[in-house]
């Protein structure tokens, strides 16, 4: 169930990015100067601009009172009088395309129609996703910790399955394709890489996870220093990431089938530093 309903999640996160990618390539043609206005274009003064007067024509036709009653009208804060300004100034030195405009309004509009359709039907599908994950016992545990999310836990678990099934987690770490091979022959030793055989979609989740656990998460920041700065065998970036991936298998593994509570220090209690000489 929570397998199709990640797939589900996914399909509309792409569709969404596809969306988005046209709209932006429609501005960047018909009126360019939109962008100078509103950074981005998903926000409600900027929808409710493209829906109503997406042109540079059509700015300069409404006006500035106009467009800043409209605003007011459907937003109650942070769009006005300021913005319609900088719209209509910018509609005045347009060099938007000109020619076609009937018909790009509509494909413009089809657009925004479907966007907010995917929106809303992202939105029915995360509130599926959580109901389902909460079923599962222990998952509190994991959205405990700093920088891990509801997708990250649900893409997890979905990817993984029953957790009870395994034994240890480096067979979860071989099922994501993070467990090592050594790249030789008879005549010379080659470099230790990565197998990648395991589930992609796994594994790009966990690397995607740590980077944001890198970014936000203390123990986690303070692991990923440790491996790229240690004095013996120093790890390159994306080797600390992969290796932080495994750790955050097992710590998923440990939260999930103990029940135990996330503890940032004793997470990090068993990295190796070197002993400091003695003065």
């Amino acid at each position: 169930e929570l397998r199709i309903a990640i797939e589900t999640r996914e399909r509309y996160v792409k569709q969404i990015t596809v969306i988005d990618n046209k709209v932006q390539r429609w501005l960047s043609i018909y009126f360019p100067e939109f962008k100078t206005v509103f950074k981005d274009w998903t926000g409600k003064g900027a929808i409710i601009a493209l829906k109503n007067f997406a042109t540079p024509e059509k700015v300069k036709a409404r006006g500035i009172e106009s467009i800043a009653v409209m605003w007011k009208a459907e937003i109650k804060r942070a769009v006005g009088i300021k913005h319609a300004i900088k719209l209509v100034k910018a509609a005045e030195v347009s060099v938007g395309v000109k020619e076609g405009i009937k018909s790009a309004e509509y494909g413009l509009r089809s657009l925004i129609e479907e966007y907010e359709f995917a929106i809303k039907k992202l939105e029915t599908t995360m509130t599926l996703i959580e109901e389902l994950l909460f079923q599962i016992p222990n998952v509190s545990e994991l959205l405990a910790i700093k920088g891990i999310g509801v997708v990250t836990v649900a893409g997890f678990i979905a990817e993984v399955g029953d957790i009870g099934r395994f034994e240890h987690p480096k067979q979860i770490q071989k099922l994501a394709g993070l467990n090592l091979k050594e790249n030789s022959s008879w005549k010379q030793k080659g470099k230790t890489t990565l197998r990648k055989r395991g589930r992609k979609r796994l594994r790009r989740l966990l690397f995607q996870a740590v980077m944001t656990l890198v970014a936000k998460n203390a123990e986690f920041r303070q692991l990923h220093l440790y491996y790229t700065n240690r004095v013996e065998n120093p790890l390159k970036k994306k080797q600390s990431l992969m290796a932080i991936s495994c750790k955050v298998i097992r710590v998923f593994y440990t939260l999930l089938t103990k029940g135990l509570a996330y503890d940032g220090e004793k997470m990090i209690n068993d990295i190796q530093r070197p002993q400091q000489k003695a003065a």
